[in-house]
């Protein structure tokens, strides 16, 4: 009972999301806390976790509770725990869709993100651990940007998530460390690479090949959920207070490499329309959008009906983030500096696989459009 009560608390803002399924997974499994409160507006039950990620959240040193962390007073009641405080607190909540309204990204990413900060310092928290995007660099080059290169956030996620950066540098008491992460794939993904897997299976359907804007060599880094987990673990007992690390697999990983992994799943065969289309049809990319979608949507739909995919939170729908053409290529080697091995150098078709296997064992991604 004396070694239980050593091992730290935990507490994980966005835990059902799906990196918080997967870093609550490696605390349990890897009997790194004991106790792990998860805070998210989103309950368990609802949040389609796969039979390995329930375990985990039936282990009695899980506890949820569901909260509007847009509220400071809802963050507070967040840390009230009759058996003790936290030592860390990791910070994974933010609005993820594309599309949203402006105001919708300030509330939901810059507010929440500050609000569980600033009580983070007023508990004097061990650790603070932020998860930002490596999307917050200058995407205008196929260049390796180290955590001091040029910022310049493309999408309205990094805007915020930039500025909560700047501000939790601000916040008295606060020791805190932030993560860039390149593209998260894995079990549970939604909004990473498997829309790419989802148009893969739908040009199965269809029979023809995928065409991709832009080239292959479109920079498209990526690093797996379990390495991405085992990095915001390290860094709660490594790294200086204040500093910012990049987290990236070794593969340097472009828009080519993954269209010829999804291609290889589902069979199909893909191509690019090279810079020069591209660039001509970016003048009227909203067409392209509302093109694209319109003839992927239904035959992903149908597929569907036909197999009893009533409900999921899958679909083939292409937000102008997606279509863009910008790099997103980042150095990772800052991290490896204080001790931490990356163990997942490069994306596989047997990883990719096992996030459509997944969505298939739950009933959420049609099996008759995987080979």
């Amino acid at each position: 009972m004396a070694d239980e009560k050593a091992k730290p608390r935990v507490l994980v803002f966005g835990g059902t999301g799906f990196v918080g399924r997967h870093l609550t997974t490696h605390l349990v499994e890897n009997d790194l806390a004991s106790k792990i409160r998860i805070v998210d507006k989103v309950p368990p039950a609802m949040a389609w976790l796969n039979d390995k990620h329930k375990a985990a959240f039936g282990d009695a040193r899980v506890e949820f509770k569901s909260a509007n962390l847009s509220s400071s007073a809802s963050v507070t009641r967040s840390f009230e725990d009759e058996s003790g405080g936290y030592d860390y607190v990791v910070c994974l909540a933010a609005e993820t869709k594309f599309g949203q309204a402006e105001a919708v990204y300030k509330e939901r990413v810059f507010n929440v993100t500050i609000n569980c900060a600033k009580e983070s310092a007023k508990r004097n928290v061990k650790r603070f651990v932020e998860v930002s995007t490596g999307r917050v660099y200058s995407p205008s080059k196929p260049k390796a940007r180290k955590e001091d290169g040029k910022i310049e956030p493309w999408t309205p996620v990094a805007s915020e998530k930039r500025k909560a950066e700047i501000e939790l540098g601000k916040i008295d008491g606060l020791n805190h460390v932030i993560l860039r992460p390149a593209v998260i794939y894995g079990t549970g993904d939604r909004l990473g690479i498997t829309p790419r897997l989802v148009i893969g299976s739908v040009y199965r359907e269809l029979k023809e090949t995928m065409k991709l804007l832009w080239g292959k060599e479109l920079k498209i880094n990526t690093v797996h959920v379990s390495d991405v987990c085992r990095a915001i673990w390290h860094l709660t007992q490594n790294g200086p207070s204040g500093e910012v690390y990049n987290v990236v697999d070794k593969a340097n990983t472009d828009q080519g490499r993954i269209s010829s992994l999804v291609s290889e799943i589902f069979k199909i065969n893909h191509d690019f329309f090279g810079t020069l289309a591209s660039s001509l049809a970016k003048l009227s990319l909203s067409n392209i959008q509302e093109d694209s979608n319109d003839k992927h949507l239904d035959p992903w739909s149908k597929a569907c009906t036909r197999d009893n995919v009533a409900t999921t939170p899958l679909s083939p729908y292409l937000d102008k983030e997606l279509l863009a053409n910008k790099h997103l290529c980042i150095d990772g080697s800052k991290i490896e500096g204080t001790g931490f091995e990356y163990k997942v150098r490069e994306p596989t078709v047997a990883l990719f696989r096992e996030i459509v296997d997944d969505y298939v064992k739950l009933g959420l991604f049609p099996p008759s459009l995987v080979p």
